[in-house]
């Protein structure tokens, strides 16, 4: 990562040594860019014709593009709706394995480059930035928080909507922050499993994701929505009891098997006949700083189905909208005060043999150098039986790794 530094389109993936039956490499790194694809359709031809390595995101607000929404919000970073690269060096870490998967132009290049890796091994700069702690702002303060949260369980009341994710931003203007190091922060707080560094020009993302938006594996596609949190115990024994407490909470289950129920719908739009399964159904997963409730969907598609098809049925995903998808993005955008931009989208790739793999851009800081404007934001799930007091605490939680790395450092 240390070595990425020159380059300006830098994707960086890392799994933090999670292993499950759908994990792919332990960690990737992209830089440079061959080709870049900033259009769905573009895109979409593309895979039509040929499949090559492409890195990049989807945008939560191409939803203004998939259906007929719009979004007029508050945007301080300003990501693009979608952006993909090729790549004209990628290198894999898994196991015991490095494999440089190098453009044919720069192939020559990765001996020199190894060396240069291996003569960075080590070093950390992460103590040597020259930043200072940021006095993050809130979007919604706390009462109006409540009163929005209110206003969501009316529409519930009413009937239009059964569930709906209610996200808020905090922010700082004219700060500057050294992006690399605050992701390592961040993801050594956290290790999840689908952590993610991303550098487009001055635009960054810092992210410490523990979900799976869909990943598409030969003829089968998994998703693995998350709705459930709970914090770690002080003890195993607590920590346990905690778990158990989770797995048997009937608000948190409910939202879970709603947003489960969204997703089997989603998949169902290309699945071959009678193919969608749901795997494991609400359960418990621990990770460093959170209990999550996790269940896993999963499809077999026709090798004939272009793999943006796949994306645009199923994008955004349940877990950061609600149900009904459509009914519940309409309210969201009234009731926010931000545009989610990148948070709530997806960050991963695709690769030659049409296969793809997506996190869900959560517990994320955002950055634009630029702007000198840096961002993250946390959501809950407003149910029927959602207290407002207990949600916006939930939120908190979400956003205690974010917060103490921009306090400490940045």
């Amino acid at each position: 990562m240390e070595w990425s530094k020159n380059y300006t389109n830098v994707v960086w993936l890392d799994s933090n040594g999670h292993r499950g039956n759908y994990s792919s490499f332990e960690a990737c790194l992209a830089v440079g860019r061959s080709r870049e694809f900033s259009g769905l359709e573009e895109l979409r031809k593309h895979f039509a014709h040929q499949s090559d390595w492409l890195f990049g995101y989807f945008s939560y607000d191409l939803k203004n593009q998939l259906e007929d929404l719009d979004s007029h919000n508050v945007d301080g970073i300003g990501f693009p709706d979608l952006y993909f690269f090729q790549p004209l060096k990628i290198i894999i870490l898994d196991g015991d394995q490095l494999r440089f998967l190098y453009l044919e132009a720069g192939a020559d290049d990765i001996e020199k480059d190894f060396e240069a890796i291996v003569s960075l091994m080590g070093e950390d700069d992460t103590s040597n930035s020259n930043t200072s702690p940021v006095p993050i702002k809130m979007r919604i303060h706390k009462d109006a928080y409540f009163e929005k949260a209110n206003r969501f369980l009316e529409h519930i009341h009413r009937g239009d909507i059964y569930e709906a994710n209610f996200c808020q931003e905090f922010y700082d203007q004219d700060v500057q922050i050294a992006p690399l190091e605050t992701y390592k922060k961040l993801n050594s707080i956290s290790e999840p499993p689908f952590a993610a560094y991303m550098r487009l020009g001055e635009r960054y993302l810092m992210c410490a994701s523990p979900e799976r938006y869909l990943r598409k594996q030969g003829e089968k596609v998994i998703s693995q929505p998350i709705k459930g949190t709970a914090p770690r115990g002080k003890d195993a024994d607590d920590d346990l009891r905690i778990r158990e407490q989770l797995a048997q909470d009937e608000k948190e289950r409910a939202e879970n098997i709603m947003i489960t129920d969204l997703v089997r719908n989603d998949l169902s739009k290309s699945a071959i006949k009678g193919s969608v399964e749901v795997e494991e159904l609400c359960k418990v997963y621990g990770y460093k700083q959170v209990n999550q409730m996790i269940s896993t969907i999963t499809s077999r598609v026709n090798s004939s189905v272009n793999p943006v098809d796949l994306i645009t049925e199923t994008f955004p995903m349940g877990s950061m909208t609600g149900a009904p998808k459509i009914s519940a993005m309409k309210i969201i955008e009234t009731l926010e005060e931000t545009k989610r931009g990148l948070y709530s989208g997806a960050v991963g790739y695709f690769d030659p043999e049409g296969n793809f793999d997506f996190n869900v851009v959560i517990r994320s800081i955002l950055y634009n150098e630029k702007n000198r404007f840096v961002s993250y934001s946390v959501g809950s799930a407003i149910t029927a039986k959602s207290d407002p007091e207990m949600e916006y605490q939930e939120c908190l939680l979400k956003a205690r790794a974010m917060r103490s790395v921009l306090d400490e450092e940045v």
